[in-house]
């Protein structure tokens, strides 16, 4: 008696690959979002500045003494995060909200990592023999810099924000993120309007009212939707963008004569 071989169905292969591209996008997010909030170690050691006051990227500024350790980690989450990024635009179906929302993740991550590169030389808000300099112009170009990958940076965040949360509702995935993520993104909106006030204020030349406590919430929402995020992609896996095959019908043994 011969039994018709079972061969593996069509694009098996592939959608194997795409699941664990997804998987490997979700832990890099996933670490990206946690190297991302290392400066919740300023509640722990003391760094010389004040978390009310001060610009999250002052603890990497170069004169701080761990500014080293600051640098790392916002260049290892910028990365990860890219790397998620790139990860999750292969792996997923091809959709226009998806397809720009995680572009502008990869923008994120690029902007982040370059902006480790590029260091405060001072801090400006603890320091006013820095603020003096850096409002006369005689700071290094590196400020001027910072500034731009900064907002380039936070950009890229909020449209990444944005754009993810309505392909989840659009396109009926990620349900996690389709609920939670409209509270993220207002959230994220405030945060951002209350910093930008702030640096108004501050350019002015006049005291800030808890800048510091306005950015560190900006990145904190940035870090729990990448979390949220990563979560999603790894619940669910991620689709060929080609119908399901219908189940081939099985041919029943024959008795050879």
């Amino acid at each position: 008696m011969s039994v018709t071989p079972t061969r593996p169905a069509p694009g098996a292969a592939a959608t194997g690959i795409r699941t664990r591209t997804t998987g490997a996008a979700a832990v890099a997010l996933l670490l990206g979002a946690l190297a991302y909030t290392a400066w919740v170690l300023e509640l722990v050691i003391a760094t010389g500045l004040d978390p009310v006051r001060a610009y999250v990227s002052e603890l990497a500024a170069a004169d701080q003494p761990l500014g080293g350790l600051f640098r790392a980690t916002d260049l290892v989450a910028g990365l990860l995060v890219l790397i998620g990024a790139l990860a999750a635009l292969a792996s997923t179906e091809r959709r226009p909200w998806t397809v720009a929302g995680f572009s502008a993740l990869a923008l994120f991550g690029a902007a982040t990592a370059l902006d480790s590169r590029l260091p405060l030389s001072c801090a400006p808000t603890s320091d006013p023999v820095c603020a003096a300099r850096e409002t006369a112009g005689l700071v290094p170009a590196t400020h001027a810099a910072h500034a731009v990958s900064s907002t380039l940076a936070m950009v890229g965040a909020l449209a990444a924000l944005l754009l993810l949360t309505v392909a989840a509702r659009r396109y009926d995935q990620w349900p996690a993120l389709a609920r939670l993520g409209p509270p993220l993104v207002l959230a994220e909106l405030a945060a951002t309007v209350w910093t930008l006030a702030e640096v108004a204020v501050l350019t002015a030349g006049r005291d800030t009212w808890a800048l510091g406590v306005g950015q560190r919430l900006q990145v904190l929402l940035v870090a729990l939707y990448l979390a949220l995020l990563a979560g999603c992609l790894a619940r669910r896996p991620a689709r060929t963008g080609t119908p399901d095959m219908p189940p081939t019908p099985s041919t029943p043994p024959r008795g050879d004569r």
